[in-house]
């Protein structure tokens, strides 16, 4: 019997025992049908109680089931921006909310708050971010004067929203811009608004409907060929508008997908090279009326929010290295900090956003005279730059450390670090003494480029050479085997074609592209033909695909991470899967649209992803290969 039985019958039983006390004198019929009333309130009252307190039993359960639901969700978390309070708090439209309930996601609300780090580390959580509506934005932002018609500003909610969107940029985040969402991200990118649209142009356009938000007043006119008209279809389309301001100039990298009648921008996208998608009109509740495919907008992001997610993920599992940047360039320079998040393209935060695990830092030397003397001199600048490396690695060593093997790697990301390899670049470094390649590789340099703009005393260059060598000189073919005696890869990317073949006949172990592409997509002089992508694949080497402009297209202007992509496909299709990488060359010439810095690195996975290639395959290209031939290189030596 439960507790709330006994509490019942406890309850009648007073009652009965009131009743024999009052029988003597309560004989009528009135009473009994009074008493009986009482009982039956009593009775009912008692099962209410009991029916509530089962009910929250079930809720408890519902919700321990929807927690442990919760921990196994694959559902992306997508970030939603607030308005502020008269009292500094946060509050967000529930159509915000429903609209990625109803799209597969999971809604987080990020508080209005300037607390910059506690920003970062809630992005950092993010899988996709949606830009909401609110009041104008200070033009100061954009660096214009207000005018008398400016509306309502809030100066603590534009320098939250800037940061979180600047933040989410940083690392690449899926994002949708609604109504003021949309223009701010336009304000933070490089753009600038219209403050008011009647006073400052001429519209034939109502932007500010009286109707209800589910109900369109005009229409906005969606461009062919864009990711929008993909999304919902190009043509017209009714649309809701609650705004005054709108976009002016569209920020660079940013273009347009939408006009309103009088010709405002009521669309812009940013893709393929960037994640970025913002619309004038409210989706989120014209989806609450008879606007079904406005609903497309939201799924449209979660799917790009799924795949981001996806590569997050990845690269917890996997080992991902750059093989080649020219950062050592900037060590020792007054005012840098490789800790900072400098203009630079590669820094420690640029890494630890575009989810990289480990770089090769180029020790670069220029090619100068090659008398005795000269070739002494670029043995010392070496020495001096090896020293620098290590102890700008040193001094960041709560980040980083240095790395000399392919175990080295695993333990150093194990800790939550980024591991720092070493490459020279340029075998000039040696001067005229193989002895040095010993004294190098025990400062922790682990592969050499052979050449680079200029012939030298071991080999022919790819770009201004004199064919001195026809090759590799007899000098270099001594280089190429103390190489494999000390256990250092050979980097053949800057060499000339006839240094490559010579290169292939000598080694004894595979060999590296550090930084090269393809010569079929691209006709430059330091890119690979098929010939030697398929010669690389028997020596069981790796190419690691270039980010420069120039190694990518005919016309460096307009080259973007899709250019890199068609790269990266036509050499594992020519060398196979197993002998690709990336080297991009940051701050030496590489970065283009879609990839400029090491933080967008994460976009090469969400492409890789999105063209179809398997986690193992992925694996591999990021690092698994070059592991490989390290392994091999070091494993002969011994």
């Amino acid at each position: 019997m439960d507790f709330n039985m006994i509490s019942m019958i406890g309850v009648i039983k007073k009652n009965v025992v009131t009743l024999q006390k009052y029988k003597s004198r309560m004989k009528n019929l009135t009473f009994l049908l009074i008493f009986g009333l009482f009982l039956s309130v009593a009775v009912e009252s008692q099962t209410i109680k009991t029916q509530t307190v089962t009910a929250i039993s079930r809720q408890k359960a519902s919700i321990d089931s929807l927690e442990i639901a919760l921990h196994q969700t694959a559902k992306p978390l997508i970030g939603i921006s607030v308005g502020r309070t008269q009292s500094g708090g946060s509050t967000v439209s529930a159509t915000y909310i429903n609209a990625v309930l109803q799209a597969g996601g999971i809604p987080i609300l990020i508080p209005a708050i300037s607390d910059g780090a506690a920003i970062y580390e809630t992005v950092a959580t993010l899988d996709g971010l949606i830009m909401t509506g609110g009041e104008d934005i200070n033009p100061l932002w954009f660096d214009e004067a207000p005018i008398p018609e400016l509306g309502e500003v809030d100066d603590a909610r534009d320098e939250y929203e800037i940061r979180l969107i600047k933040m989410a940029v940083d690392r690449n985040i899926p994002m949708l811009g609604i109504c003021r969402g949309e223009q701010v991200i336009n304000v933070v990118l490089g753009g600038s608004l219209y403050q008011d649209i009647p006073s400052q142009r001429d519209t034939s356009v109502h932007h500010r409907q009286n109707l209800a938000g589910k109900f369109a007043s005009h229409e906005v006119s969606v461009l062919p060929t864009t990711q929008l008209a993909e999304i919902i279809g190009e043509g017209g389309h009714g649309v809701n508008s609650f705004h005054h301001q709108a976009v002016k100039d569209l920020a660079p990298g940013l273009m347009l997908a939408a006009t309103a009648p009088d010709g405002v921008v009521e669309a812009y996208e940013a893709y393929p090279n960037h994640p970025i998608i913002g619309v004038q009109w409210h989706p989120e509740i014209l989806i609450t009326g008879d606007h079904p495919k406005m609903m497309h907008i939201f799924r449209f992001l979660l799917e790009k929010a799924k795949t981001f997610k996806k590569a997050k993920a990845l690269h917890a599992k996997i080992i991902s290295i750059d093989t080649h940047v020219d950062t050592p360039t900037r060590f020792g320079r007054p005012g840098f900090n490789f800790a900072d998040r400098e203009a630079n393209r590669t820094n420690l935060p640029k890494i630890r956003e575009g989810y990289l695990d480990g770089v090769f830092l180029a020790a670069f030397i220029d090619q100068g005279k090659r008398d005795a003397a000269s070739s002494q001199n670029a043995v010392l600048q070496v020495m001096e730059m090896l020293n620098t490396i290590r102890s700008e690695i040193a001094k960041h060593s709560d980040l980083c450390e240095l790395a000399l093997t392919p175990d080295d790697l695993v333990r150093i990301k194990s800790r939550g670090k980024t591991a720092m390899f070493i490459g020279i670049e340029n075998g000039y470094a040696i001067g005229k003494d193989l002895s040095n390649l010993k004294k190098y590789y025990d400062l922790g340099v682990r592969y050499m480029t052979l050449s680079h703009m200029y012939d030298n005393d071991i080999c022919d260059t790819s770009t201004h050479s004199e064919n001195e060598w026809g090759g590799l000189s007899p000098f270099g073919k001594k280089v190429v085997k103390e190489m494999n005696k000390v256990g250092m890869m050979v980097d053949v990317s800057h060499v000339s074609e006839s240094t490559f073949w010579d290169v292939l006949k000598v080694t004894k172990v595979p060999v590296i592209c550090s930084h090269s592409s393809v010569k079929a997509l691209c006709n430059s002089d330091r890119n690979l033909t098929d010939e030697q992508l398929k010669a690389l694949a028997k020596n069981g080497g790796v190419v690691h695909i270039c980010i420069v402009d120039e190694f990518l297209t005919d016309n460096p202007k307009d080259a973007t991470i899709e250019d890199l992509m068609r790269h990266i496909d036509h050499a594992v299709n020519v060398a196979g899967i197993d002998h690709v990488g990336i080297g991009s060359d940051f701050d030496g010439g590489g970065g283009v649209p879609g990839c400029q810095s090491a933080n967008d690195l994460i976009q090469i996975t969400v492409k890789l992803l999105e063209r179809g290639y398997s986690e193992e395959d992925i694996a591999k290209i990021w690092g698994g290969n070059l592991l490989r031939v390290m392994h091999a290189v070091q494993k002969e030596a011994k």
